[in-house]
């Protein structure tokens, strides 16, 4: 049915996209080969999480690494944000050494199946737990929607290790099955499992997957970066329309551009004036 040629008569004759010029396209996950993508989403069935090892090499953690450093200050405002660890926000703004992460075809290829077309970015973070700092307090990053448990993922998170993950220096802790669980939090028999991994590798989890940050009892911090996404129709953590400059949003790629929410959700949600945000960039529609 064309809504220029017949009445709307429900809201189901409204799933077309009227922003006219600019169309969705397939994400970088495109690339990746269905059987992998078969096998991350059993896996993240299964467990709630899939580990990917070594995606970043030496030569990139060590770039992160050393651009990061310099914004790497102040410590957490509450135990949550944790009062020993450092926490970089809006890193998009300050960097293009992160994009690489948001938009890895790995981790788009699983988006692409996990969440509805023109999903969003929702924080991008970079997160470097010093020592003496305590465990984080067990929690699931989609927890914040009010949607009652059990239910199925409103959003994911990937956790990059650019330092070694170890079991004594505040690896992510994640609590393998709890993605499925309803409304009780973890208890002290519940099995807590820490993702040791090389730096380099990714971590990536279901939104509704409880897990927190480790103790780190090691006398060295350990840096991560942290990419998340959302659906939608939901609104993100951070308002990336508001601190993302146009100039930036013209210099990421298609895929970042898009998850920052010069996007639609048809038939208008994310729409400016009525039309399409790109329109804002000047940026010729694809294809």
């Amino acid at each position: 049915m064309s809504i220029d040629e017949e009445h709307v008569t429900t809201l189901e004759d409204l799933k077309s996209d009227l922003a006219g010029r600019y169309r969705w396209t397939p994400s970088g996950g495109s690339s990746v080969d269905p059987a992998v993508v078969d096998a991350d989403m059993a896996a993240l069935d299964r467990d709630g999480y899939v580990i990917w090892p070594n995606l970043l090499s030496a030569d990139e953690c060590a770039e992160i690494r050393e651009v990061v450093r310099p914004w790497l200050g102040h410590t957490g405002r509450n135990t949550f944000e944790g009062r020993r660890t450092q926490r970089i926000y809006s890193v998009l703004s300050r960097t293009r050494a992160c994009d690489r992460l948001v938009d890895h075809p790995r981790v788009l290829a699983v988006l692409d199946r996990l969440l509805m077309p023109n999903y969003l970015l929702s924080a991008l973070q970079a997160i470097n737990i010093l020592p003496g700092e305590a465990a984080q307090l067990a929690h699931h990053d989609d927890g914040f929607y009010p949607i009652p448990r059990p239910r199925e993922p409103l959003a994911a998170a990937t956790i990059w290790a650019i330092d070694d993950f170890t079991a004594d220096n505040g690896a992510t802790v994640v609590l393998p099955g709890s993605h499925r669980w309803g409304q009780g939090r973890p208890g002290p028999d519940d099995p807590a499992v820490p993702v040791v991994m090389p730096a380099g590798s990714c971590v990536f989890f279901v939104g509704t997957l409880w897990h927190g940050g480790g103790a780190n009892t090691t006398s060295r911090g350990r840096l991560a970066v942290t990419a998340q996404y959302c659906q939608p129709w939901l609104r993100p953590m951070e308002a990336y329309t508001l601190s993302i400059s146009k100039d930036i949003a013209r210099a990421v790629s298609d895929d970042i551009r898009r998850m920052l929410g010069y996007s639609i959700h048809p038939p208008f949600v994310g729409a400016v004036d009525g039309l399409h945000p790109l329109r804002l960039l000047d940026i010729p529609p694809e294809g």
